[in-house]
């Protein structure tokens, strides 16, 4: 059972496989174990790494309350511990808030981030006005349908139920993560910093509009996109096979700028 201390919170992770490294750092409503079918996936190619934020699935929980702001710490004290190299880190949601802010921090440890139905907590004018707009349409909608099909939902009740389920294993809530939003990375930064950028969405995402992430593309010059037909906001548990061969063709094919010079 991999712990690592991170400033004196307990960190769950699990390592799988070997070869190149994916580390995937899930959302508010996840843990290391919704990943099950990008481990299964993935693990003969690439070295999995998947972790528990504080708060989330196995992690210290114990805490009165979470500040978003330490949970880039908690996927840096795994990164360390694991002494890891060009790692690719994959988002989901707002963990790709963490995701991009823990590069950040270790640009000789990360090479690339993918943004999973995410902006990644970029500090923009124009991108957070087009964010807000997507997210006050998405309020419209029951919290299930932001994030699976209907059509989904209809033909595997089982594994919405689980999807559902695997909430209930966590002590942090999504008002928790929120605040990792603030005093977000510039466009400027991140193009400093030498790390490759993907965003990797889906083309029906109730949460993030393809327009908004196109946007976010564009102004972020030497970004990656890849929009992946008829997939949810949850794009990696309703269909996995097109989220995995997503990944893995970013893993293979992504090189940061830094390496290339």
């Amino acid at each position: 059972m991999p712990l690592v201390d991170s400033d004196g919170t307990s960190i769950y992770y699990e390592r799988h496989g070997s070869g190149p490294a994916i580390l995937f750092v899930h959302g508010s409503g996840g843990h290391h174990a919704a990943w099950w079918q990008q481990v299964a996936a993935l693990r003969e190619d690439f070295t999995v790494v998947t972790v528990d934020l504080r708060g989330f699935g196995t992690s210290d929980s114990s805490m009165p309350e979470f500040d978003g702001q330490d949970f880039p710490g908690d996927v840096v004290a795994v990164l360390d511990a694991e002494d890891l190299t060009d790692v690719m880190l994959v988002g989901q949601s707002i963990g790709s808030v963490a995701a991009l802010r823990a590069a950040l921090l270790r640009p000789e440890r990360v090479s690339s981030v993918a943004l999973g139905h995410s902006l990644g907590g970029i500090s923009h004018p124009e991108l957070k006005e087009l964010a807000a707009a997507d997210r006050a349409e998405a309020v419209k909608l029951p919290v299930i349908d932001r994030l699976l099909t209907k059509r989904f939902q209809e033909e595997r009740p089982d594994l919405t139920f689980l999807f559902q389920q695997m909430g209930t294993f966590n002590v942090a809530k999504m008002a928790d993560l929120r605040n990792l939003d603030a005093d977000g990375p510039s466009l400027d930064d991140i193009q400093a910093s030498g790390i490759h950028v993907a965003f990797l969405a889906g083309e029906r995402d109730a949460v993030l509009s393809v327009k908004t992430v196109t946007r976010a593309h564009e102004l972020l010059t030497g970004s990656h996109l890849e929009i992946v037909p008829d997939a949810p906001h949850s794009m990696y548990w309703e269909t996995p096979a097109k989220y995995n061969a997503a990944v893995a063709r970013l893993r293979r094919t992504l090189t940061a700028p830094k390496e290339a010079a």
